[in-house]
């Protein structure tokens, strides 16, 4: 998923509707840059609603009422059962690729975080997904050309902080 995937806005936005009935307005809020949500991962207001309104669509929130707000009403949205169950597989899941990591994985971590839960057993699970990478990565580097090299010495770095993660140095 890239920053801009839907199906991570939805997921991300999902995640906070689940910390309990929520608006629009109040989870761009949390998403804008320079929060502590923001810095891992940001998500302008117009792509929260459309992030919403496909979540309602698929059947993960309902509409439960309305708020009043500054300007126009503000409907409060709720996480439905198949949304949690959704949600929890999304939180546990690795990510599939390496690039991922700055983005999903991140923000799962923070995510997980705010609901309580550890990254521990996600970090491991990401090296896990990794590992076969790593395997090939063992040789020195010298004789590889820059992208490869590149390659080798991200997912080395990766699984030092994902090894951190799981030894509960979160």
């Amino acid at each position: 998923m890239t920053r801009n995937d839907p199906e991570l806005a939805g997921r991300v936005c999902l995640a906070l509707v689940a910390e309990g009935p929520t608006h629009g307005w109040a989870i761009a809020s949390l998403l804008a840059p320079g929060t502590e949500l923001g810095r891992v991962w940001s998500l302008s207001r117009p792509l929260t609603y459309r992030a919403l309104d496909g979540l309602l669509g698929e059947g993960l929130i309902d509409r439960v009422g309305i708020e009043p707000g500054a300007g126009r009403t503000r409907t409060v949205v709720a996480v439905t059962p198949a949304g949690e169950r959704v949600l929890d597989h999304w939180l546990s899941a690795p990510v599939d690729l390496p690039r991922d990591v700055r983005t999903e994985l991140l923000v799962k971590f923070a995510l997980r975080s705010r609901r309580g839960l550890s990254s521990a057993t996600l970090a491991a699970a990401q090296r896990e997904r990794f590992a076969p990478m790593l395997v090939t990565v063992d040789d020195p580097v010298d004789d590889l050309d820059i992208v490869e090299r590149w390659r080798v010495e991200h997912l080395r770095a990766i699984d030092r902080f994902l090894l951190s993660v799981a030894n509960g140095a979160t």
